[in-house]
């Protein structure tokens, strides 16, 4: 759904911003509007077990590479999007004032049954265009999680790790709990 259209019909960031308001329910992802169903409390208990657990992996292993991890953190990517994951891991030092500049290094999103295949695939490809050395979808309803990588390869996993936290390690039932 668009809110507003331009000569092209997409949005830019400037009339993205204007939205105000609403913002909590939006995204923009290539200039197209995305309205977003408010996340459900199953959903955000998944999204905190995930944010405690990288929390604490990160603060025993600190790097010069890895950030901060953030529940619903905006981030600002290229031009005409700006999403906000589930939980993301941000780059050590990665800019922005009101928003991160770029991708995080890792998005993770806790797919809804409102979130269309479509969608996720577009988000994924931005990400990591745009910087993320990792994407993971994690499909509650089905107990799966996909994890996508900048150097293309995707793999199903029963549990979540990554080369860039080595510390972290969670299986997936644990989080889906």
């Amino acid at each position: 759904m668009k809110a507003m259209s331009t000569a092209t019909g997409l949005l830019s960031f400037a009339d993205f911003e204007k939205l105000a308001d609403e913002a909590n329910t939006l995204e923009l992802l290539q200039g197209e509007l995305i309205r977003m169903a408010p996340p459900k409390r199953k959903h955000m208990e998944v999204a905190h077990r995930l944010y405690e657990a990288l929390r604490a992996a990160l603060a025993n292993e600190p790097s010069s590479i890895i950030g901060t991890p953030y529940i619903e953190m905006g981030y600002r990517i290229g031009r005409d999007s700006w999403l906000r994951p589930d939980v993301s891991v941000s780059a050590a030092g990665q800019n922005g004032e009101d928003y991160f500049e770029g991708a995080p290094l890792i998005a993770i999103e806790i797919v809804s049954d409102s979130n269309t295949a479509a969608e996720m695939e577009a988000k994924t490809d931005v990400l990591l265009a745009h910087g993320a050395a990792e994407v993971w979808l994690i499909y509650p309803r089905t107990q799966r999680a996909w994890i996508y990588r900048a150097s293309g390869s995707a793999e199903r996993v029963d549990s979540l790790s990554s080369t860039l936290l080595p510390g972290f390690k969670a299986d997936l039932s644990d989080i889906l709990e």
